[in-house]
């Protein structure tokens, strides 16, 4: 007898799962996809995620076969965790809070973490901040049997551009392919929001979508603030808008909260602003789509129009999308510093794996390996769910993927423009001035608003602390924020850095 423990997310394929597997259509959402996935378990086995659409983590306990299986989507959208205890148990779940307070959980620190997190923002790679506990990765499953973890690889990102295919062509193929998506993100009784940036990929799916209401966020400081552009385009699809304001008292207060149910400190500033664009929109709505996932797909930040000019170097020093931190740096600062801890060999294998690539691809393939799943899903995951509202995220799909798997990197970015397919479908359903916008990112102004004696006294307080004691050098961190504060602005994300982790240290581990 098999029992489905373990199981979050969202399935797409669900009408034709329910009529190859015998379950009742009629069944509310969840009750119908925890059947379709325990039945698919017990049709497919360990093959079952090439089966399905969607974003899923999950655990069977498999009493039959004496074993514990658990299944992690293709792309990393929904978290899971294991720790074998000491006296051969599994425990595993969706959130670190379940696990730490299991019988066998032994919580102690891994340091070693932290001299990954300095570099890329987040905890990187299968290992955590809590010694022991690891993420199942992205494409992997696991089986527990008789005392032993297995970790088998069933999915990785592949690259094999098409010629042939012009630009248009690809352009209508991603249409075409999200707007079929868009009909089964949602069932009919369902209605959902739209979050909204200037941006062409909220753009997008809102212009594809039936979503009547848009979100965003904004500020009083109009250089930073994209709502004024979300507000024209949500204006122009016919679309009602809501902007939450967001203060810099409101984004400083928010951050022992992020950091306590992201569970594992993340260093993205935008992590606030969305875990505050989430209350606002849980305010009046329970579902909302985003747009994450065409930024890696299909080329879209900035840097990867730089990716010919690195070339075969890359391998030496790009690690995703963050680089924070170099080792001289580094060494200057811990305490504890570990010279064989390295981010480079995190992503030793991708390039192992995209070798004679070029080497757009190879940036896009380490955001996607590691950016993706230790960064955005994890941020879309943990805020949104902490506030009660669900997230679905369509262009995040294996048939979205698989377009861009098959452009080659000339219709991706070019010396101007980045996204070029991908603008070119969106053009379909939006104006070209929304369409190719330039990119401006999620800005938050916290260059500014650390600077300010108003607002940055806890990070002041914190960086002198005993736990900031504990791991750093006082005088070396501090030198970094004198001169922060002296008018090195580019220091803010180091900063930043810090200080997260220290706001997270102390929520979890200090006495």
């Amino acid at each position: 007898m098999a029992q489905l423990k373990e199981y979050r997310g969202h399935i797409r394929n669900w009408k034709e799962l329910c009529q190859k597997l015998g379950v009742d259509i009629s069944f509310d959402r969840e009750t119908r996809e925890r059947e379709i996935m325990l039945k698919a378990y017990q049709t497919w086995g360990t093959d079952m995620a090439s089966h399905i659409y969607g974003m899923f983590a999950l655990a069977v306990e498999d009493e039959e076969n004496d074993r514990i299986f658990c299944l992690r989507d293709q792309f990393g959208t929904k978290p899971f965790y294991y720790y074998l205890t000491e006296d051969g148990r599994l425990l595993y779940g969706t959130y670190i809070r379940d696990i730490l307070k299991q019988p066998g959980f032994k919580k102690e620190l891994n340091e070693s973490m932290l001299q990954i997190y300095l570099t890329l923002t987040y905890a990187g790679g299968e290992d955590t901040f809590f010694k022991g506990l690891k993420k199942l990765m992205p494409g992997h499953y696991l089986i527990f049997s008789k005392g032993q973890v297995e970790i088998h690889r069933y999915w990785k990102p592949e690259f094999h551009p098409e010629n042939d295919k012009t630009l248009d062509e690809f352009a209508d193929e991603i249409h075409s392919t999200l707007t079929s998506i868009m009909r089964e993100v949602k069932t009919d009784d369902e209605s959902a929001d739209c979050f909204l940036s200037g941006g062409v990929d909220s753009s997008y799916v809102l212009a594809v979508s039936d979503a009547e209401m848009s979100d965003s966020c904004g500020y009083d400081d109009e250089r930073f603030d994209e709502s004024g552009l979300a507000k024209i385009t949500a204006d122009t699809l016919g679309r009602k808008h809501s902007r939450a304001r967001i203060t810099p008292e409101m984004f400083f207060a928010e951050v022992p909260y992020v950091m306590e149910n992201m569970e594992l400190p993340l260093a993205d500033a935008s992590a606030i602003v969305f875990s505050l664009g989430c209350k606002a929109t849980a305010s009046h709505a329970k579902l909302c789509y985003s747009g994450e996932g065409s930024d890696e797909f299909f080329g879209g930040y900035n840097m990867y129009r730089n990716a010919e000019r690195y070339g075969d170097n890359l391998k030496t020093f790009y690690v995703g999308n963050t680089n924070i931190m170099k080792e001289e740096e580094k060494k200057k600062i811990l305490k504890n510093y570990d010279p064989s801890v390295l981010p480079i060999d995190l992503v030793k294998y991708i390039y192992e794996e995209t070798e004679g690539l070029d080497p757009l691809t190879k940036m896009s393939d380490v955001d996607i390996q590691l950016w993706l799943e230790g960064d955005i899903y994890l941020n879309v995951d943990k805020m949104s769910t902490a506030c009660g509202l669900e997230i679905r995220m369509p262009l995040t799909d294996l048939r979205i993927f698989d377009i861009a798997s098959r452009m080659p990197s000339k219709y991706k970015v070019n010396e101007t423009q980045n996204k070029v397919a991908f603008r070119t479908a969106a053009a379909k359903v939006l104006p070209e001035e929304v369409a190719f916008r330039k990119k401006l990112g999620f800005i938050v102004p916290i260059r500014i608003w650390m600077a300010d004696d108003r607002y940055n006294q806890d990070v002041r307080a914190r960086f002198r602390s005993a736990s900031a004691d504990k791991f750093f050098n006082i005088d070396e961190i501090n030198k970094i924020f004198d001169e922060y504060i002296g008018g090195n602005s580019d220091n803010w994300r180091k900063i930043w850095t810090i200080y997260t982790f220290l706001v997270w240290y102390d929520i979890y581990f200090k006495d």
